[in-house]
């Protein structure tokens, strides 16, 4: 995937933010943001922005823009088809789901579209909280604020874990590189799950209770949460230490100064 983006950018500065927006566009949309790997496709251009191939400050732009038109236009689409998307079988099933999603929207608007933006990938629903945000006649005023901050934040958050691996890809080889690559991929994985852990345990109590929870019993949801954040932590202090992090630090200010 990621070379495949790399040939297509590579043509021209218009063409890298017309795929940049494109990528950004379909990740937001409804229902094929369920079916394409959006958050894959955002960390490969996250990487190549590190590698220095993409400009951070436009690609963000064009990410911004994409994520508006798609989350847009998802609304609309709730707001035209809501008669047959309430029968739509997909609805159906997830039906408490989508109760509870109706049920946030309308409590508590803001919060649901902004969190709706950023854990998309781990429930099924969420990608789509602007169309059900179009389905429940939400008014535009209510859902363009918590969106348009959505869309701001966005794209360097999916970016960032890109950013990082493009960024280590250009660390000049030595005895020490190998280990520092390794420490700064535990640390991004060992953050992720100690915030994944983290959100489960806030949400506990809140949420239906699935297949993983039957294991992940709330002693053991506790226990998994501490220690990967001391695991995290732990981590991160052995990679501030090695002698290649004044380096990694100056190149990644490179791309993120611009």
């Amino acid at each position: 995937m990621e070379a495949y983006l790399q040939h297509l950018i590579t043509q021209s500065l218009a063409f890298t933010l017309m795929v940049v927006m494109f990528v950004a566009f379909l990740e937001s949309l409804a229902l094929v943001g369920l079916l394409l790997p959006g958050t894959v496709m955002m960390a490969s251009i996250g990487a190549l922005i590190g590698s220095g191939q993409v400009d951070f400050y436009y690609a963000w732009v064009a990410g911004i823009v994409g994520c508006l038109l798609g989350d847009w236009i998802s609304y609309f689409i709730g707001r035209a088809f809501k008669g047959p998307l309430h029968r739509w079988s997909f609805l159906k099933k997830n039906k408490a789901m989508l109760d509870k999603t109706e049920h946030a929207l309308h409590q508590h608007s803001m919060a649901t579209v902004l969190i709706g933006r950023f854990v998309g990938p781990t429930r099924p629903l969420v990608p789509m909280v602007p169309m059900v945000a179009g389905m429940l006649d939400l008014p535009p005023y209510k859902f363009a604020l918590p969106n348009i901050i959505g869309c701001i934040t966005w794209p360097p958050v999916y970016f960032f874990p890109g950013i990082l691996a493009g960024v280590a890809i250009d660390i000049p080889a030595s005895a020490n590189s190998a280990l520092f690559k390794w420490l700064l991929f535990a640390v991004v994985v060992l953050i992720w799950l100690a915030a994944w852990l983290s959100w489960r345990w806030w949400r506990e109590g809140k949420r239906s209770a699935d297949r993983l929870s039957n294991w992940l019993s709330p002693v053991r949801l506790r226990m998994a949460c501490v220690l990967s954040w001391i695991l995290a932590l732990t981590t991160f202090y052995y990679l501030h230490q090695q002698p290649l992090m004044p380096v990694y630090r100056h190149l990644l200010w490179k791309v993120l100064a611009g």
